[in-house]
């Protein structure tokens, strides 16, 4: 049986299309699901007074990986496309500006984002895009297999998300395609690993959901996606482990499951879970939090309420990752929550379907700060991504998001206006959830880049761009 993510991808979507299609059907218009046949493209939005101002780095369906500055100009470009591409911090470099991690030599037997989820190496290029670094993978006859996500450490090392075929006790006795986590040295050495089907009685998930999983993995797995495991990031220096909480050292590592809906934090020196929200969360007071009443035992919250209040369901969520120190909400865990289909079995999910943006403290669980289209003055279902995407808290308190699905990257402030948006222009043909290839522009994750990182003498622009009244504006006619 041959199975990848971008199978579950088709698993929890179809429900959805279908379902799209029927209303489409009953209202008298064509059957789809889809955005404007014409929008603009580049930079629609900045306000330089009030964004934070730097580059941003994306990978692209055109086969490249772009850093644009805030009026959308490209200024520079890799020849590589990566899952995900982003630039190192060069404290953790030696000082060196430009350099990024992506694949360097891509496979040929999985049509999906042009080989790159069976990559034969992975690797460190500078800014002329040469190699400076590569890994082809823990053996000769073992190649890289690296997706998701990766972290260069202080000491060198980097942290890699990995596949590798083996069986699973608990869930099915062919080999499935595990997700492993790698530490490799300089030198291509692993010196520490983790592998996600050793801690599956560690993740939470109901007897209801092990069930699930043994008939969807019973005849095995040769693709890129049991459970998951979507981001991979060290925790670092915070204000928790300063003040005792053992749980958050900065070696341990924060990782989330997109397909069983959980996100926990690895002990690095045990590799056991020692602290986890999710896959099922109990139903609070209906009278008294506001949750709609639902018979499902994954109930979806009405996406406006109030915080702080205590954490509730997510649903095939990505980038989760502890606020570095230094930045506003330090020490909370940002996560780009999809509501997109997920879980064993799946969540429910509300009516206006759409993605949102949760700040939540790790240590009481309550979330204290959100992002939903309704801050922004618009109906929830106009930001939403159900797979891919990111949020990353930003210098001045905003927080850059990446609408991935529709290659939307924009900035909000903290009550949610709109200081910068930007769509990606950069096209190309995908399969990605479908049985053909389709083109699109959508985006895995968007790194916001301080202009230092950038070798000196790399330019910018930052001309204001003011939002356009969408009631009024006209292609053709009057």
């Amino acid at each position: 049986m041959h199975r990848s993510l971008f199978d579950e991808v088709r698993r929890f979507a179809r429900p959805i299309l279908l379902s799209a299609a029927a209303i489409a059907l009953s209202i008298g218009s064509t059957p789809a699901i889809a955005g404007p046949s014409v929008y603009p493209t580049g930079v629609t939005i900045y306000n330089p007074q009030k964004a934070y101002n730097g580059y941003v780095v994306f990978s692209a369906p055109d086969g490249k990986t772009h850093m644009i500055d805030m009026n959308g100009n490209e200024v520079h470009r890799w020849d590589y496309y990566a899952f995900p591409a982003e630039l190192i911090d060069p404290a953790k470099n030696g000082g060196k500006r430009g350099h990024l991690v992506v694949q360097t030599r891509n496979g040929t037997s999985f049509p999906y984002f042009g080989g790159m989820l069976d990559n034969q190496e992975v690797g460190e290029v500078d800014w002329d895009g040469n190699v400076v670094w590569r890994w082809a993978g823990p053996s000769p006859v073992s190649p890289a297999l690296q997706n998701h996500d990766w972290a260069r450490l202080p000491n060198g090392n980097t942290l890699l998300i990995t596949s590798a075929i083996r069986v699973v006790g608990g869930v099915s006795d062919k080999p499935i395609d595990d997700q492993v986590i790698r530490e490799v040295n300089p030198r291509g050495e692993t010196v520490w690993s983790w592998a996600a089907g050793d801690h599956i009685d560690e993740f939470g998930v109901s007897a209801e959901g092990r069930d699930l999983l043994r008939k969807i993995y019973r005849d095995g797995s040769l693709g890129y996606g049991f459970l998951t495991i979507n981001d991979m990031q060290p925790i670092g220096p915070n204000k928790w482990f300063d003040g005792g909480d053992k749980r958050f050292d900065p070696d341990n590592i924060v990782i989330d499951s997109r397909e069983a809906n959980f996100i926990a934090i690895i002990e690095k020196k045990t590799g056991k879970i020692v602290w986890r929200i999710g896959p099922d969360f109990n139903p609070p007071n209906q009278a008294t939090e506001g949750y709609a009443s639902l018979s499902s035992a994954n109930p979806r919250p009405m996406l406006s309420l109030s915080v702080p209040r205590p954490v509730d369901q997510t649903s095939g969520q990505h980038d989760a990752h502890i606020i570095p120190k230094g930045l506003p909400g330090e020490g909370d865990l940002l996560v780009f929550d999809n509501e997109g289909p997920a879980g064993f079995p799946s969540s429910r999910l509300s009516v206006e379907v759409g993605s949102r943006i949760l700040e939540i403290n790790p240590v009481t669980k309550q979330i204290v700060w959100q992002y939903t289209a309704a801050n922004s003055d618009a109906p929830e279902w106009t930001f939403f991504s159900s797979f891919i995407s990111s949020a990353r808290r930003l210098p001045n308190g905003n927080t850059l998001i990446d609408e991935g699905m529709n290659g939307r990257i924009f900035q909000v402030t903290s009550t949610g206006e709109i200081v910068w948006e930007y769509v990606n222009p950069y096209y190309g043909r995908e399969s990605v959830g479908l049985y053909s290839p389709v083109r699109t522009n959508w985006v895995f994750r968007a790194q916001p880049v301080p202009y230092d990182w950038a070798p000196e003498g790399t330019k910018h622009s930052e001309v204001p761009v003011s939002p356009v009244d969408n009631a009024n504006f006209r292609v053709g006619g009057k």
